[in-house]
């Protein structure tokens, strides 16, 4: 089942009883604006925001990484959500912050989520209202997680795929960062990439709209990026968030979405032992 849904299915379902609608935008490196101060000015009616700072290990010093179970279902279920509720992430325009929302959830075993795709511009664009304050707060719901551990790898995980070569890796990143031709965002982190990676840049899989490419467009780009029908590829990227377009694209293009690796080059790149190359592949 693809995790996109249109503006069209969700202008149908809104307002039906246990479905949840989820402003999931959280700042990509070199964007500033106030995503909560947007939300307030104008949002999909009936929708929450979801802040990803939130939804993050409060330990850890790398950028969003996934929370506990029990820290995400306290907090989603603070939301009024239940695990048998549907949940529609969207976001203000950069198309991954609604992948992260979506991917966490399905890391956390709740089947029924999915992402609008072309967020809200698409919405705004499609001729539908918006609504503009802060949402009263909701009653909060009991919240069982069932966590998918297949969905997430880390860095132990990473260092013996990579120097095993057991899966094909697949960087989000811009071709100019993943070959070190330009210096990483984030102070301290190495440039270039894991050595047998593979770059696809997350914007390649979006048209000019930011809305996803169809999946008879994805599945070509895919396998020319070495990914067949028994792999179980692994995303990565700069700190987790645009790797998730790329797990949300395997899933729409119909293959195995794969685990992501939630360290990514936030992580990699800062590990002293951990190998890095600027060589292209072929």
């Amino acid at each position: 089942m693809s995790p996109l849904i249109s503006t069209q299915q969700l202008a149908e379902m809104h307002g039906t009883h246990g479905v949840h609608l989820l402003d999931a935008t959280a700042l990509l490196p070199g964007e500033t604006f106030n995503p909560q101060q947007n939300f307030a000015s104008a949002h999909i009616p009936g929708s929450q925001y979801f802040n990803i700072e939130l939804f993050s290990d409060p330990e850890s010093a790398l950028p969003h990484t996934a929370p506990s179970a029990a820290h995400f279902s306290h907090l989603f279920g603070r939301m009024g959500i239940t695990a048998q509720d549907t949940v529609v992430f969207y976001d203000q325009g950069n198309v991954a912050s609604a992948c992260r929302g979506w991917w966490l959830t399905r890391l956390f075993g709740h089947e029924r989520s999915f992402i609008l795709d072309g967020g809200l511009p698409a919405w705004i664009r499609d001729g539908h209202p918006t609504e503009a304050g802060i949402p009263a707060a909701t009653l909060p719901a009991p919240y069982q997680p069932r966590t998918c551990y297949t969905r997430i790898v880390g860095l132990g995980d990473m260092l013996d795929i990579v120097t095993h070569t057991l899966r094909p890796v697949l960087d989000a990143r811009s071709a100019a960062r993943f070959y070190g031709e330009t210096p990483e965002p984030r102070p301290n982190v190495a440039s270039g990439h894991m050595p047998g990676a593979r770059n696809m840049p997350y914007k390649s899989l979006l048209d000019a709209h930011g809305k996803f490419l169809l999946p008879e467009q994805l599945r070509p780009m895919f396998f020319k990026a070495g990914i067949t029908e028994s792999d179980s590829p692994i995303t990565t990227c700069g700190s987790g968030m645009t790797a998730a377009v790329l797990t949300a694209g395997l899933a729409i293009a119909e293959l195995d979405m794969g685990a992501l690796y939630d360290g990514s080059w936030a992580e990699w790149g800062s590990f002293p032992n951990a190998p890095v190359t600027v060589e292209r592949t072929a």
